[in-house]
């Protein structure tokens, strides 16, 4: 069973260079825009269309920084301004983030306006389908468009998710009964982690990762995942464009614009944006109306100012450092949901 997985993923990397070349360095086709302005691609091979900027649910609901009511606004109003990819996971801020969102897209008939999605945790059967019955309850929906089983960190998660009795089998029966639309999964930390799940039996509609200034210089999944996902037609989520805490721009001093158009100029579907304020919605929402790709020559100049720091993995923690990783996971795992 291991060499299998090993001959196909070396197949899948190889067989998807010469896509995965093309796209990276070609000029795209110019990007449709909703009523809100807001560049639109293809989810993959579903047929949707998706707005370019995703409302990450984990900054938008923090109520250690916003009150619900301003949480509220923020998210209604990214919806009512051409943000219609909503982020979301099952344990953000233990239910938090999914009842906060829950209410503001049940107002004036925003949730038949949004592509929603969240997040599985649970890594069994019987996990997997309380965390998505309680999605549901708190999202206020009868339906997700989009499930994604949440940070694949660990190497042994993709066999614990295609166990006999894991989770893959509580999102197969919620496609089938329409409770959910398309399956997909995210993680942070390893490429080859993501290569190991891209080689199970299942054709994913999406795959989330992080795609930033300093990937391509390290561990990168630009390089080794992002062929592959292009070679399959499988929907790019792109996170973590600052670094996950802003790191990039504050520490490393490559500026909004840049981090941002770089990322929005790589093939993706959509970018998760940790938006946690209106000032910053409006920032980002002026970035990627006024968004234009970047020239070969422009992306070449924003990797070389990188490549010095990037090396050695300081502003992507989340790769080498347990300290991004889910109190739920590590707790899966046997570590201390405190670990740094």
């Amino acid at each position: 069973m291991r060499a299998h997985s090993s001959s196909r993923r070396q197949f899948l990397q190889t067989g998807a260079a010469g896509v995965a070349a093309a796209a990276l360095s070609g000029a795209a086709a110019p990007d449709a825009t909703n009523p809100g302005g807001i560049p639109l691609r293809p989810l993959g091979r579903t047929g949707e269309k998706v707005s370019l900027l995703c409302l990450g649910g984990h900054a938008s609901t923090n109520p250690q920084k916003m009150s619900e009511a301003d949480s509220l606004r923020l998210i209604q109003r990214a919806v009512d301004e051409g943000i219609t990819f909503m982020d979301n996971c099952w344990d953000y801020h233990n239910g938090v983030a999914e009842e906060r969102m829950g209410k503001a897209l049940a107002a004036g008939g925003r949730r038949d306006k949004t592509f929603l999605m969240t997040k599985c945790c649970g890594r069994n059967v019987k996990d997997a389908q309380a965390n998505l019955e309680e999605s549901l309850r708190r999202l206020k929906t009868d339906h997700l468009d989009l499930w994604q089983f949440h940070e694949i960190v660990y190497d042994s998660d993709p066999s614990w998710v295609f166990a006999d009795d894991g989770a893959i089998h509580a999102g197969l029966q919620a496609v089938k009964t329409g409770k959910v639309r398309y399956l997909g999964f995210t993680g942070h930390k390893d490429p080859s982690i993501h290569l190991d799940m891209l080689s199970k039996p299942y054709e994913w509609a999406t795959v989330q990762m992080p795609l930033n200034v300093m990937d391509v210089h390290y561990r990168s999944f630009q390089k080794k995942v992002l062929p592959v996902l292009l070679q399959r037609q499988i929907g790019v989520l792109a996170m973590k464009s600052l670094g996950g805490t802003g790191s990039i721009v504050t520490k490393a001093g490559v500026s909004v614009e840049d981090a941002l158009r770089y990322v929005l100029s790589l093939p993706i579907s959509t970018l998760v944006s940790g938006i946690d304020s209106e000032q910053v919605l409006d920032q980002n929402l002026k970035i990627v109306r006024e968004f234009k790709p970047l020239s070969a020559e422009e992306k070449a100049r924003i990797e070389q100012s990188t490549i010095e720091v990037a090396g050695d993995g300081r502003f992507e923690l989340f790769k080498s450092s347990k300290m991004f990783d889910g109190p739920v996971h590590r707790k899966q795992h046997g570590f201390d949901t405190a670990i740094s």
